[in-house]
This record gives structure tokens, sequence and C-alpha cells, in this order.
């Protein structure tokens, strides 16, 4: 397999044939991403300053009794969870990503700020950014169905944002199954008319399936809000996410933030990359894989 050059790997990371390529090695068929064409959009129905908004994430709540999901635990299947969760936005939650695939070569997940702008929302409404954020976040699965997500989990979705009379959404993914998913519940919140913006490191995923508007933070899956233990950076990426909220006037909108994750791009080589794996590594991460999957729920494919 031919070596990326420094100039290819300053590019996004190619997720979805990374995870294609990888999963065929494991022995796994190939995923088939979603793509439409007609992409649903619906502009912020008031002022900013005045607008109720959501936060939905793929995170998952802390249980004790499912292994570790601390900072930098392998991937943990039985720590999935699968139906939306919800939860008061007036403190924060212990809420993990141990259950996903986000980049562990190069982020620990041990600062949730850069997984689940909560804080940094709130901070917003104190500013008067914002009208208020709405009183609770949304947890959605990290589904592979694609059938279910849209059936099942984006209606459920809806149902408890329209409860809370939120205007808007902000959803924040993590792992690249996480941005698909996201994708179409945002899609689906969009055709109700609440209108979202969408905050995520995996490019080629989420334009592949069409939102109405995409923040991409080029930075190792799982900081899609920011830089870790740099408040700075997090108030400025959620502070991008909500100007291209009020400011986008057509779908399929991205704006990328300025912030790198270092001068170096060499990072990006290491996701899924099979030319750094041995045979007898691959056999390995498969047998792993299995097991985590089966862990996760019986008859549920894992992410």
């Amino acid at each position: 397999m031919a070596t990326d050059t420094s100039a290819d790997l300053d590019e996004p990371i190619p997720y979805m044939a990374r995870t294609r390529a990888y999963y065929g090695a494991l022995g796994y068929p190939p995923y088939r991403w979603a793509r439409f064409d007609a992409v649903p959009f619906a502009p912020l129905a008031k002022p900013l300053a005045q607008a109720c908004l959501a936060l939905v994430t793929t995170a998952a709540p802390y249980r004790a009794d499912k292994g570790d999901q601390g900072p930098g635990a392998p991937y943990n299947g039985a720590a999935k969870f699968f139906s939306v969760h919800s939860g008061p936005s007036d403190r924060d939650p212990d809420l993990r990503i141990a259950h996903i695939a986000y980049d562990r070569d190069h982020t620990r997940a041990d600062d949730p700020g850069t997984y689940f702008p909560l804080a940094a929302l709130r901070a917003a409404q104190g500013a008067g950014v914002i009208g208020r954020v709405a009183p609770r976040f949304h947890g959605l699965p990290t589904n592979r169905s694609q059938r279910v997500t849209v059936e099942t989990d984006a209606p459920e979705l809806l149902a408890r944002l329209r409860a809370d009379r939120a205007d808007a959404a902000i959803l924040v993914a993590n792992c690249p199954v996480c941005h698909l998913s996201l994708a179409l519940a945002a899609r689906a919140l969009e055709e109700a008319g609440i209108a979202t913006v969408l905050m995520g490191c995996a490019k080629d995923v989420v334009e592949h399936c069409g939102v109405p508007r995409f923040l991409f933070s080029d930075f190792p899956l799982g900081n899609a809000a920011g830089r870790p233990h740099d408040r700075a950076s997090q108030e400025a990426t959620l502070r991008l996410a909500l100007d291209l909220l009020a400011s986008a006037s057509a779908p399929r909108t991205t704006v990328q933030s300025p912030q790198r994750w270092r001068a170096d791009p060499s990072w990006k080589a290491d996701y899924a990359s099979l030319d750094r794996l041995s045979a007898e590594e691959i056999a390995r991460r498969r047998a792993e894989f299995e097991a985590e999957k089966h862990k996760a729920r019986p008859g549920r494919a894992a992410e």
C-alpha cells in the first residue's frame, strides 16, 4: 500500500475509504454510506439571541457495571446505548465515549468539553449570544442500521425537541458512524422545521450524506467541539457553529474551523491505516471486535 505524503495528509481524512478497507481486511462486508441529492433546510425561526437551542450527542451515560469507560479506554461495546436518552441541561452529566471508535491514537477523551459542549452553550446563554438552552440535552444512538435511525430514533428525538420547544439543535458527532447517524437525524429535524448545525470531524461522511449546515474541525475524531483542555478553542468552535446556524442561507453549507490540531499533519496517517498493521494484528483486532460486538447486546450490530 502506498505511503501518504505530507501534502496528501494535509487534507481531511477519507474516513469512508479508510473504514471500508479496514473492516474489509477484518472480514466484514462494505458498509453502504447514505447519500441524498436533496437536502432539507429550515431557516432559524427567530434571532439567535432569542432562540432556544438543544444539544444532541452520541455520548453515553456512564454505567459503573459496564467496564472501563475512562480516558483512553479501549473500545467498549458493553457501554453502548440503543434508545434516545435525555437529561437536564442545567448541570453537567457524566457522559463518556468509550463505546465508539474515536481516535484513540491521538486523543484520550478526558475532557467532555471536546465532545459535549453543554457548559460552553450555557456560557453562550449567559453572554446573551443565544436566548436559552433547552431544558434537556438528548443522546442519539450510534446505529449502523440507518433504517432504525430514520424510523425510530430520529422521530423520538424530534418529539423530545418539540416537547422542549427548541427552535434549533446543535448535533455533535464523534466516530464515523456517529457522523452518519446525526446527519440523518439533522435531516429529519430540518424537515420538521427545526434548524440544525452538525459539528464534526468526518467531512466526507457528512457531506456524502448531505446536511443543511456543517461545522468541520480538522481534528482527531472525538474533538468536534474543540481542543481538549482549551476553553478558548472550545468557545471559539461553538461560536463558529452558532454563527453558521444563524447565517446559512442554503443547505449543504460547510464552514471549516481555522484551528489546526498541530502544524505537522502526520497524525492523520494513523486512523484505520492497514499499512501499519501486521497480519497477526489484523487477526487479533477481528477477534477483539467480535467479542465487543457480542457484548453490546444480542441481536444488535455493534458500531
